[in-house]
């Protein structure tokens, strides 16, 4: 069934990329090639990014279409707060301010408005699945994604979750790399400083150099100012732009995507995600795929022990 592979192929690409990434995490690209060259291989397992995808999609594998808000926020505190023994390990700032909201007792919106970090890549780091799960379907996946959103997220926050998924629904569907990036740009307002990013990263391409091409996609989209990288607009720009720069091909997107710094692992996961959905699990290689075991669960116990490959399975099966 081809959407069972490329289900494989996103969700595999996503956690590969996740852990290539991992160690580059906040690092600039400069200090990667001084400790690499170039990062071509997986050194450990992936994060929250993984471990946060898996949670996404048993939502959707429970509630399908229905999915809301509501049952997100129900589904934080039944399987992911109770178990949180002191502070949550290796979450993302969106997602430890969503947690304290929701132990206050507040609802989304809410609870994705009253912490700072609302335009996180929280939301685009776990938009994978959605995609997976609307192939064709940019509109819808965009639709259900942002219902989870709303739980931990705000504006530019979900407009990223928005483009990551439309793209992975482009790509379940068969589109062309210049094509995923239409499917992003299309269930996002133009006007946005997501928009704005995508365009802007993507209009760096093509330049010859690669060192050339990592200057100015810098300095097209990163906030050198802000203290931190978790920056929705710009991962979800680097990322796409880094599918187009490898031409869709998995090894290329994400390896390139990973070679930028910033919140590397979250670059490369949504690289991975995007070029796994258009390539299928072929497409990840082999080398990479042999390393991605089950997750531990250090930041989502509820997780632990789940394998990607198995959750895209459950996926496509609903589709």
């Amino acid at each position: 069934m081809i959407y069972r592979d490329k289900a494989r192929g996103c969700l595999l690409g996503l956690a590969a990329g996740d852990a290539l990434g991992a160690p580059a995490e906040n690092l600039s690209p400069s200090e990667i090639r001084r400790r690499w060259g170039r990062l071509t291989e997986i050194e450990g397992g992936g994060t929250d990014d993984t471990e946060y995808a898996i949670f996404a999609a048993s939502l959707l594998v429970r509630h399908g279409h229905a999915l809301t808000s509501a049952d997100v926020a129900e589904a934080y505190r039944r399987e992911i707060i109770p178990r949180i023994a002191g502070p949550m390990r290796g979450a993302g700032f969106s997602e430890l301010g969503t947690v304290e909201a929701l132990r206050r007792g507040l609802e989304p919106p809410l609870t994705g408005l009253v912490h700072s970090h609302g335009w996180s890549d929280g939301l685009a780091m776990r938009a994978a699945p959605y995609g997976v799960f609307c192939p064709g379907d940019p509109a819808e996946a965009a639709r259900l994604v942002e219902q989870d959103g709303l739980v931990s997220g705000s504006g530019e926050g979900i407009l990223g979750g928005r483009a990551v998924a439309g793209a992975v629904a482009a790509a379940m569907g068969g589109a062309s790399v210049q094509d995923v990036v239409r499917a992003a740009l299309s269930v996002i307002p133009a006007d946005s400083w997501t928009a704005r990013n995508v365009v802007r990263a993507c209009g760096t391409l093509p330049t010859t150099h690669e060192g050339a091409l990592v200057e100015a996609l810098h300095e097209a989209v990163v906030v050198r100012h802000y203290p931190w990288t978790d920056v929705a607009p710009e991962a979800v720009a680097l990322a796409l732009a880094a599918v187009l720069a490898g031409d869709g091909d998995v090894e290329a997107s994400v390896t390139f995507g990973v070679s930028l710094g910033r919140d590397a692992d979250t670059i490369g996961a949504i690289a991975g995600a995007i070029a796994g959905a258009m390539r299928g699990e072929g497409g990840v290689p082999e080398r990479w795929a042999a390393r991605i075991g089950p997750v531990t669960g250090k930041c989502l116990p509820v997780v632990a022990g789940r394998h990607v490959l198995d959750v895209a399975d459950e996926l496509a099966g609903g589709l």
